[in-house]
C-alpha cells in the first residue's frame, strides 16, 4: 500500500464512518422492527430520541462525503505524480480493475444519503411519522451500498502499486482502449448530442407541465447523457484538441477548474430532479422548490457545456 498524507486522512475517515453508520444501521434495524407510533410506551419513547441520533449521525456523514468526493479526486490526481504514466486522476482510477467501480459507488452513495435526509425532513415534519420505518429500512439497505463503497476504497489504495506502468487519459478515453468506456466512441458524437439536447427540452417540458414522472426519468437519462457527450464531444472543446476526451483533467488548473462547476452543476440539478421527484411520488407532497432547483442547475450545466463549441466556431471559424 502507499500511504500520503491524503490516503491516511481518507482512511481514517473511512474508519469513522463505519465505526458509526454500524452503529446507526444497528438502531435502524431495531427501529424498524418496534418502532410503533401509536405506542406511549419506554421504548417508543426511547427508540424515538434514538431516531434523533441516527439522522444526526447520517446527515454529518453525508455533509463530510460531500467534499470528501472532491478530496478523493484531489488525492487521485496528485497520486499520478509518482504513478508511472499517469497523467491526471483517470490514470490512477483505472490502474486498479475496480477504481471505476469505486467512484460510481460513491456517487451513488451521494445521491442515496441525499435521499435519505430529503425523506427525513419530511418525515420530522410530519405529526404522525409516516415515514420513520420506511426511512430506517432504507438506510439499512443503503448501509450496505456505503460499507461496500469503503471495503473497495481500502482495497484500491491497497492495490495501488507506484512501480506499475498505468495508461494515461488519452489512451483509457479513446475507441482503442478496452474498456467499457471505449463503447461510447462507436456512437457518432452528433447522436450523442442530439439526445443530450432532447433530455434536456424534455426535461424542460414536464417541469412546465408540472409531470412528475417524466421529470424524474428525464433527470436520470440527462445525468448518463450529460457525462458521454462530455467526453465524447465538450471536452474536447474545453481543451481544444480533438483527441483528448479526458472528463478529469477538466478539473485541472490549467482550464481554470471548469469541471467542478460543471460537476456540481450537474449532480445538483439531477440530484433534485430525480430524488426531489421520487421523493414527491411517494409522500404524496408537492415539492415545486426541488424542480426549480433542478431544472436551473440543469440549465447552468447545459449553458457551460454550449458555450465551449459555441465561442470555439466564433474564434476559428470552424468545429473540432
Amino acid at each position: 500500500m502507499t500511504l500520503t498524507p491524503e490516503i491516511i486522512a481518507l482512511l481514517m475517515l473511512d474508519a469513522l464512518f463505519l465505526f458509526f453508520s454500524f452503529i446507526a444501521f444497528v438502531i435502524s434495524v431495531r427501529i424498524y422492527l418496534k418502532w410503533d407510533s401509536s405506542s406511549f410506551s419506554p421504548l417508543q419513547y426511547g427508540l424515538e430520541k434514538q431516531s434523533y441520533l441516527v439522522g444526526v449521525v447520517i446527515k454529518y456523514i453525508f455533509f463530510l462525503k460531500l467534499p470528501l468526493f472532491l478530496f478523493y479526486v484531489y488525492t487521485c490526481d496528485k497520486l499520478s505524480n509518482i504513478i508511472t504514466g499517469a497523467m491526471c486522476a483517470s490514470g490512477v482510477v483505472n490502474s486498479v480493475d475496480f477504481g471505476l467501480y469505486l467512484m460510481v459507488f460513491k456517487i451513488l452513495n451521494l445521491y442515496l444519503f441525499g435521499f435519505w435526509l430529503l425523506l427525513h425532513q419530511v418525515d420530522l415534519k410530519d405529526e404522525k411519522q409516516s415515514f420513520t420505518k420506511l426511512k430506517f429500512l432504507l438506510f439499512a439497505i443503503f448501509f450496505i451500498f456505503l460499507l461496500s463503497e469503503i471495503i473497495l476504497e481500502v482495497s484500491f489504495f491497497a492495490s495501488l502499486n507506484i512501480s506499475k506502468i498505468v495508461s494515461c487519459c488519452g489512451t483509457l478515453f479513446s475507441a482503442t482502449s478496452s474498456s467499457y468506456i471505449s463503447l461510447l466512441f462507436k456512437i457518432d458524437s452528433a447522436v450523442l448530442v442530439g439526445l443530450f439536447y432532447g433530455c434536456f427540452v424534455l426535461m424542460v417540458v414536464a417541469y412546465f407541465l408540472k409531470n412528475s414522472p417524466i421529470f424524474i426519468v428525464s433527470n436520470g437519462l440527462f445525468l448518463f447523457f450529460s457525462i458521454a457527450s462530455l467526453i465524447i464531444f465538450f471536452s474536447t472543446y474545453v481543451y481544444e484538441l480533438p483527441t483528448h476526451n479526458c472528463p478529469f483533467c477538466l478539473l485541472q488548473k490549467e482550464y481554470y477548474g471548469v469541471g467542478y462547476v460543471m460537476y456540481i452543476s450537474l449532480f445538483m440539478g439531477t440530484f433534485y430532479g430525480f430524488c426531489g421527484g421520487v421523493l414527491q411520488r411517494v409522500s404524496q407532497i408537492v415539492m415545486p422548490h426541488y424542480a426549480l432547483i433542478s431544472i436551473v442547475s440543469n440549465t447552468f450545466y447545459v449553458a457551460i457545456v454550449s458555450l465551449y463549441p459555441i465561442v470555439y466556431r466564433l474564434h476559428n471559424g470552424v468545429w473540432l
